[in-house]
């Protein structure tokens, strides 16, 4: 099993998660959001919602959500945000325990390209889509983003002789809008509209004092040693220069489609 698989890796993660990842990835939800028209009689699946960008983005337009995740921590993190209209279980996304047909839109927000079944994840959100409404998934482009796409191009640059992370097999197979396409519809689901969209992640260059708190959960950092990781953090420094924030421009896939 890969570290990103395991529940336990996730709840250890979940605090820092919040703190830093979530305000960024409420951008993409945000965008996905915008391209399904949600009212307060919708029923809204969030699958694999992490600490909630998605879900309780949602709940604003007083739709009526359930967020999923197999990561306890995840679960108790959306819970704590105390909306009305979010409910919050622990539940695997290949494994859905709802019945069929059962919610006008669903929303995987960089959650089901992590399962080691994803395309089982992808039937599994189709199958409790109802006639008529939408599923719609975000990923990331094959080489990441944020801080792994950082690390990812630094590590190319000072050590090519180094191997680096495999991205997730989603992450790769459906990196290419084509081929995101194709597997949606082989999912069950009809009609896809993928879309790039870009965020700049904005890193605060203070917090190279503590790096791990910034790559920590990269296996491209982790398996550096300290003299690779000090070049690693110059060459952030450099790419900064005189600026405290050095903007990271992150490009994802979002794709609607029908069911």
């Amino acid at each position: 099993m890969r570290e990103f698989e395991n529940p336990q890796h996730w709840d250890k993660a979940a605090e820092h998660y919040q703190q830093t990842a979530h305000p960024f990835t409420a951008h993409y939800a945000q965008a996905a959001l915008a391209r399904v028209t949600l009212t307060a009689q919708s029923r809204v699946l969030d699958v694999a919602t992490g600490t909630g960008a998605l879900a309780l983005a949602a709940a604003k337009t007083g739709a009526k959500v359930l967020a999923t995740d197999f990561s306890k921590a995840m679960v108790a993190c959306v819970a704590s945000a105390g909306l009305p209209n979010v409910e919050a279980r622990v539940m695997d996304g290949q494994a859905l325990d709802l019945p069929d047909a059962s919610f006008d839109a669903v929303f995987s927000i960089f959650g089901v390209i992590l399962f080691a079944d994803w395309r089982k994840g992808l039937s599994e959100m189709r199958r409790v889509t109802r006639p008529g409404g939408y599923g719609v998934v975000a990923t990331w482009r094959e080489q990441g983003a944020a801080t792994f796409l950082l690390l990812g191009n630094i590590r190319r640059k000072l050590f090519p002789e180094f191997a680096s992370m495999n991205m997730p097999e989603a992450v790769q197979a459906l990196s290419d809008p084509q081929d995101f396409s194709r597997e949606l519809v082989l999912a069950g689901y009809s009609d896809p509209l993928i879309e790039c969209v870009t965020f700049d992640y904005q890193l605060d260059i203070a917090a190279l004092d503590n790096p791990d708190t910034l790559f920590g959960m990269s296996p491209d950092w982790t398996s550096l040693s300290d003299v690779d990781k000090a070049a690693v953090i110059a060459e952030v420094r450099q790419m900064a220069g005189n600026q405290p924030v050095l903007a990271i421009p992150s490009t994802a896939l979002v794709a609607v489609a029908k069911r």
